[in-house]
């Protein structure tokens, strides 16, 4: 299982690749909002992310060197948090949304091989696979808006503007 921490207090995103200083992080009602630049990625210049445990996702912006490749990742979860520190199991299915025109559920390869590799048991890969189509189904519903998709939920989010972590 792929898991990722945030620590609040240290200002840390821990990953698989390594520890990451974070410049926001924001707890709000709803879970946790972090933002952090990513140093020398060929592709993504900076990420922000809305950890909401109680939909079982993390809800990703990314600002690209190139042209924009997708307007929201959202990462299929389970979240938990422990005082400042909050950890992300992912689930390996996550859903691509072009805002407003389409979404498609990715990886699916990615979690049969961890199924197989013994790294997510059968009832996690069911309860991945209905999370992800819940979440499409949403946002089906909300017309491919994630903000709409949302606001049914009674979630409401704020990222920063472009220009203030630059």
């Amino acid at each position: 299982m792929k898991t990722e921490r945030h620590d609040v207090a240290a200002g840390q995103h821990h990953t698989n690749t390594g520890v990451r200083p974070v410049h926001t992080y924001r707890e709000h009602g709803h879970g946790l909002f972090v933002a952090r630049d990513f140093v020398a990625h060929p592709r993504i210049q900076h990420w922000q992310a809305h950890l909401l445990p109680a939909l079982g996702v993390v809800v990703c912006r990314y600002d690209f060197h190139g042209p924009r490749e997708h307007d929201y990742y959202i990462d299929i979860a389970t979240i938990t948090r422990a005082g400042s520190l909050w950890t992300v199991r992912d689930h390996y299915l996550d859903v691509l949304v072009h805002d407003g025109m389409a979404a498609q559920i990715v990886d699916t390869d990615e979690l049969l091989a961890a199924h197989e590799a013994g790294l997510i048991v059968t009832p996690e890969l069911h309860g991945a696979v209905a999370a992800a189509h819940r979440v499409l189904s949403g946002l089906a519903h909300a017309r491919y808006s994630v903000e709409d998709w949302l606001r049914t939920c009674g979630v409401e989010l704020e990222w920063l503007p472009a220009r203030e972590y630059a």
